[in-house]
């Protein structure tokens, strides 16, 4: 049976405590801070049983608040950006907290991300886990309505984590929840993800302006180019192919692909993850309509891992299971408006293995 403890993880640098909740399974174990409801650590074998850690993390965990922000944290009100930091609604465009020049990114300025949660053990149906949970206040970062949010992140016993999403308000308001955490599955071995494999199961993406924003019109295909991942496709091959959507991004991905079964409250597979020289695995399933996928493209050497080291260009990647971005503003795009009475859920798991 999956165990679950708790342990001091220090104290942030405006005199917040934080707890570390420790979540261990065979062969498998999860690390979990209330700041931000974010994942700290994974551990899982490698092809020959040696467990290293996959997840991309700060060595101080203030940096969170800084360098390292969002680094595995759950996203919230709305991951992803919001076009003009305003929102449609029938009384006219609601301003919203503008945080990446005149858009609203990944909630605002004062995100779930740098919040601290409530946070209370569970243990139900063979698994083991926490629950964390956040009240946001009607007009939180310029967002409509009160929102009772709670994230749970539970390990089986076969070692695979679940991530649970509920959300519920007393007044119409949108709401777009996800985990920020960036893998690398070489275990400390390798500094990029570019040796990584990456299978999406999506054969179309939504195209982005110079803002990282959806452009005009229906999600595209991805046939003919480096978004075509439907077969396994080695992530520094795919960079290296010239393109517009590539530039734009800054030399990586930072798109959103169209998954075709959303709307399941069945998770369905999202992506996988392989890293051939340790024989890792990585299997994504979500309830989502979309995924996200950034390569890192801005880490700079900024802040340092867990091991000491710098975090540089392309340490990790992000699997962002979400909707699309700016859907708010965007009718043609799955909805992501929550009305009073209504419970928002979503799940997304994520399962280990090794390659033949």
């Amino acid at each position: 049976m999956p165990t679950v403890t708790h342990s001091p993880a220090g104290t942030l640098p405006d005199g917040r405590l934080i707890r570390l909740w420790r979540l261990a399974a065979p062969g498998v174990t999860a690390e979990v801070l209330d700041l931000g409801a974010s994942l700290h650590s994974l551990r899982c074998p490698d092809r020959t049983g040696r467990p290293d850690e996959v997840v991309v993390s700060p060595l101080d965990p203030a940096d969170r608040l800084g360098a390292a922000r969002y680094l595995g944290a759950t996203i919230g009100r709305y991951a992803n950006r919001i076009a003009g930091a305003r929102l449609p609604t029938p009384d006219g465009l609601l301003p919203l907290d503008a945080n990446e020049r005149t858009h609203t990114l990944h909630g605002g300025t004062g995100g779930f991300d740098v919040r601290v949660w409530s946070a209370h053990p569970v243990a139900e149906g063979g698994a083991a886990g926490v629950v964390l949970r956040l009240v946001s206040p009607a007009g939180d970062q310029g967002f409509p309505g009160e929102l009772h949010v709670s994230v749970t992140y539970s390990l089986s016993d076969a070692g695979e984590l679940r991530i649970d999403y509920r959300a519920t308000t007393d007044a119409r308001t949108v709401v777009n929840l996800t985990n920020h955490t960036y893998w690398n599955l070489a275990g400390g071995t390798g500094a990029t993800v570019l040796d990584h494999d990456l299978q999406v199961a999506a054969d179309h993406y939504t195209r982005a302006d110079a803002e990282m924003l959806p452009l005009p019109g229906p999600p595209e295909p991805v046939g003919g180019t480096p978004f075509d991942l439907t077969s396994p496709r080695r992530i520094g091959e795919a960079l290296e192919v010239p393109d517009a959507q590539i530039r734009l991004a800054g030399g990586g991905f930072d798109h959103n692909w169209a998954l075709g079964a959303a709307g399941s409250d069945v998770p369905a597979r999202a992506a996988v993850l392989a890293h051939r020289p340790s024989g890792r695995l990585l299997e994504c399933l979500t309830t989502q309509p979309g995924l996200q996928v950034y390569t890192g493209n801005h880490f700079d050497g900024s802040f340092l891992d867990r091991r000491g080291r710098p975090v540089r260009r392309h340490g990790g990647i992000a699997l962002e299971t979400q909707h699309f971005p700016d859907a708010p503003r965007r009718p043609d795009f799955p909805s992501t408006w929550l009305d009073p009475g209504e419970v928002h859920r979503s799940t997304t798991v994520y399962r280990f293995g090794v390659l033949p």
